[in-house]
């Protein structure tokens, strides 16, 4: 039975374009040359208006012909191929696939559609999209909390490589990998909706429900008392596909972290108190609290939240943070509670480089910027430099293997528009002329590529280019 990442290996046999700033293609030439790829009108998933004028609009300000291409293509790419909208026990619903998979990723379908959460406010199509979105994932969260992906029927059975897992699966989860981000997507989702539209009509009592049932898994999973419910091993020949020790994963001393057995890449935790996740948390149960207060009254549970937030905060701060031999400070990226530290960064957010982007520090944080200084360099055992760019992978595709994902949190992370425009460079040149962004590509090669359709690269990279031409706008003239 082929597993995951046997079913997204993809390859292109298409060469790339020049360097950036090289001579200008005209107009009519790049017109001929640059066809969008987007599908036609009719046989789009959904259309916003709202997203086609902000579409228009930053196209209109990129003066290279490919990277104008490349935008039109990606930014649009969630909204035209991978959302299903209905209604689900008479409420809205929606459901995001990943791409390539008929399923929904908790991770994936939320930061796919947060680049449109600054529109949504003047669009009532939008607004029903998100309102379903959240209605969906609070529906995904009380079917399994600990569950990362499910399927488009509730009631359908798992995929086809998540089937004969030592797990407690059930019927809707696609596969139950633990990871703590699972739950922390939905409420950065929920949270950025309200506070860019005021709508609260998604927030009712089923959400709620989920929401309580967020606040009782991380507070299982920082077993202080015992392993918890959560076990999870597969028959693989890959290691990173399963835990050890019956499932609950290496050995750790309790510190009031949340315990995650997976990444955001899917891969095994060696160490499973992860802390980029568990920033993430730290900011997720804040804006949490801040919801419940302000639309639901609701002051116990969010003095709940908050306490949980104050409490991991605390132990990620005093157990995960490194030392070199100058005696300078740097996150490290998993930890066990008992003295082990690792370092290194995966390209999957959350990571270490991308804490600012999410939120969980400002970008000229001290300890941040010396451990992004750490993570794009060789220190970094996953860090690949090439002839085709540089950047960061992780153990999902091997080494070698540089994921443009990275390459667009290093430019959102930056204030610098030299390193910025060294990025725009990087991926515009390692699509393999397919106009689309990819899951990796390879560091001399970008012709050896995993992933055709991977929406959320593709939809970050949009991101990236809107922030760019609002923020940097002269990089792209």
């Amino acid at each position: 039975m082929p597993t995951r990442r046997e079913f997204l290996k993809w390859s292109g046999l298409t060469a790339s374009a020049g360097l950036f700033g090289n001579a200008r293609v005209s107009r009519a030439q790049s017109a001929s040359t640059y066809v969008s790829k987007r599908p036609p009108l009719a046989k789009r998933k959904f259309t916003s208006q709202a997203v086609e004028r902000q579409l228009a609009s930053v196209k209109a300000a990129i003066a290279d012909p490919k990277l104008a291409w490349m935008f039109e293509n990606c930014y649009p790419n969630t909204l035209d191929t991978t959302v299903e909208l209905g209604t689900l026990d008479g409420k809205p619903d929606t459901f995001v696939i990943t791409g390539d998979i008929d399923a929904m990723w908790m991770r994936d379908s939320s930061a796919q559609v947060v680049p449109y959460i600054p529109l949504a406010k003047d669009d009532p199509a939008l607004q029903r999209l998100f309102h379903g979105l959240i209605q969906r994932q609070a529906r995904c969260i009380r079917i399994d909390p600990y569950a990362n992906a499910f399927m488009p029927d509730p009631h359908a059975q798992p995929l086809d490589w998540s089937r004969h897992d030592h797990t407690d699966m059930k019927p809707g989860v696609g596969e139950r990998k633990w990871e703590v981000d699972s739950l922390c997507y939905p409420i950065r989702l929920a949270h950025g909706y309200w506070q860019a539209t005021g709508d609260t009509r998604p927030f009712d009592d089923d959400w709620r429900s989920a929401m309580q049932l967020v606040l009782k898994t991380f507070r299982e999973q920082q077993r202080k008392h015992d392993h918890g419910p959560y076990h999870f091993q597969r028959m693989s020949e890959i290691p990173t596909e399963s835990q050890m020790l019956g499932g609950y994963g290496n050995p750790t001393r309790p510190n009031g972290m949340i315990h995650s057995m997976f990444r955001p890449s899917d891969d095994a935790c060696i160490y499973p108190l992860f802390v980029p996740a568990n920033l993430f948390a730290v900011l997720s149960l804040r804006q949490l609290a801040q919801m419940s207060r302000a639309i639901h009254h609701d002051h116990d549970f969010a003095a709940q939240c908050e306490a949980l937030a104050k409490e991991v905060e605390q132990a990620v701060h005093k157990d995960g943070r490194m030392h070199d031999a100058d005696g300078q400070e740097f996150w490290a990226y998993e930890i066990d509670g008992i003295g082990n530290q690792l370092f290194m960064d995966d390209a999957n957010v959350p990571s270490l480089l991308g804490l600012p982007y999410l939120g969980c520090c400002e970008r000229n944080d001290p300890l941040y910027q010396n451990t992004r200084k750490r993570v794009w360099s060789t220190r970094n055992p996953y860090f690949f430099r090439g002839r085709a760019g540089e950047g960061i992978g992780g153990p999902h595709e091997g080494l070698r293997m540089i994921w443009p994902m990275s390459i667009m949190m290093y430019a959102q992370t930056s204030t610098d528009p030299a390193q910025i425009r060294q990025c725009l460079t990087w991926l515009r040149d390692t699509d393999a002329g397919s106009g689309f962004m990819h899951e990796s590509f390879d560091q001399d090669d970008p012709n050896h590529f995993t992933r055709s359709w991977f929406a959320w690269a593709n939809t970050l990279f949009g991101e990236l280019i809107v922030d760019v031409q609002r923020q940097h706008p002269q990089l792209l003239r």
